[in-house]
């Protein structure tokens, strides 16, 4: 478990600076995290309600409830596959035998090498393209069991450098011009934008 490094905490920095409420870039932040460890370690999560001023049990409050954060380690690819009903019915359920005989463990285990996780999933929304998985949430469609077994092959011998290490989003980080930064503060000391103020209710009369 690791608190973010020092080039991160930098990143941090410039990712808060784009929001009027430093906890709105919680999200972010912990995409950062995850990007880091491969997880979101709870170290982690500490020094995130640090840098926006909130709770860890809030922090992990918002880690929880998204599917795409993990908070344990996982291999350097996660393989998510579908079992639910219509992949199910093309063939899903023997996709994730096939997967687990091939690399030796059951979903939700890990290769002793540290670079597969299989996870047994709910519906990833292509319920016409199945059996379909995702790896580090990258779709692949379709799916045979050789199919499924080239791939692997690739991510083994590297010929399939297409998906980064779990946890990366993209392989490009976006960068917010200062002059459109938000700016950080706490409410008192950061204006709010316009198009935020416009849309704020008028106050109640006193009486009314």
């Amino acid at each position: 478990m690791s608190r973010l490094t020092a080039q991160n905490q930098e990143v941090a920095a410039e990712i808060i600076s784009r929001y009027p409420r430093a906890k709105s870039a919680l999200i972010p932040l912990l995409h950062l995290a995850q990007e880091q460890d491969g997880y979101v370690a709870d170290d982690a999560m500490e020094h995130l309600a640090e840098l926006v001023g909130v709770t860890p049990a809030e922090v992990l409050g918002t880690c929880s409830f998204y599917e795409m954060f993990v908070r344990h380690p996982v291999g350097k690819y996660k393989i998510d596959i579908c079992t639910n009903i219509s992949c199910q019915l093309v063939g899903g359920e023997e996709l994730l035998h096939h997967a687990e005989e091939t690399l030796g463990i059951r979903a939700g285990g890990t290769t002793d090498d540290g670079l597969f996780t299989i996870e047994d999933v709910e519906c990833i929304a292509a319920c016409t393209e199945g059996p379909c998985l995702q790896v580090n949430y990258r779709y692949e469609y379709r799916l045979s069991n050789s199919d499924f077994d080239n791939m692997i092959e690739g991510l083994r011998d590297g010929s399939r450098d297409d998906v980064p290490p779990h946890g990366t989003l993209g392989l490009t980080r976006q960068h917010i011009p200062q002059d459109h930064l938000a700016g950080i503060g706490s409410p008192e000391t950061t204006p709010m934008p316009a198009w935020f103020e416009s849309r704020q209710p008028e106050p109640e009369a006193e009486g009314a």
